[in-house]
């Protein structure tokens, strides 16, 4: 899988729903904490209320804060007034961007993290992951798939 590069040039904010990762490396634990957070908050309206904060787009996010490595969903924004929420600062920086395509749209974004930190990182050799953390976007293209777009911020490895 191909990426690119962007260049963000300033800090932002973004806010997310999360649960906390005890064990990183249990990915099914973790997969199945996430889904119970997303369906939790999907289910009150939560997320739905975050989103119209926001310009409405949903990321799945890994960031780490106070109480350790955390997945959740939130949204682009500053929103510290909606309750049991976490915000959080992406770096300025250069950004590694992955890309991919499929039809379910409820399991892209985990799939397309998988890959990432399962095979690609190791794979690249000129850029390095240097976080703090992650973000990806799903969206439906108009042949009714979907492609999810993951961000992490890296950095050049010098020789």
């Amino acid at each position: 899988m191909n990426y690119t590069i962007t260049h963000i040039p300033e800090d932002y904010k973004m806010t997310a729903f999360g649960v906390t990762f005890e064990d990183f490396n249990d990915w099914a634990g973790n997969a199945q904490k996430t889904a119970q957070l997303k369906q939790s908050i999907i289910e009150n309206g939560a997320l739905a209320e975050l989103a119209k904060k926001s310009d409405g787009q949903i990321y799945q996010i890994n960031y780490a804060n106070e109480a350790g490595a955390r997945r959740g969903f939130g949204v682009m924004g500053a929103f510290s007034e909606v309750a049991n929420t976490d915000v959080f600062e992406f770096l300025a920086g250069d950004y590694l961007v992955f890309e991919m395509t499929g039809d379910d749209k409820n399991t892209l974004a985990d799939q397309l993290t998988g890959y990432v930190f399962g095979q690609a990182l190791s794979e690249i050799t000129e850029w390095q992951y240097i976080g703090p953390g992650n973000a990806t976007a799903t969206s439906e293209n108009p042949d009714g798939s979907f492609t999810a777009t993951m961000t992490l911020r890296a950095q050049k490895i010098e020789a």
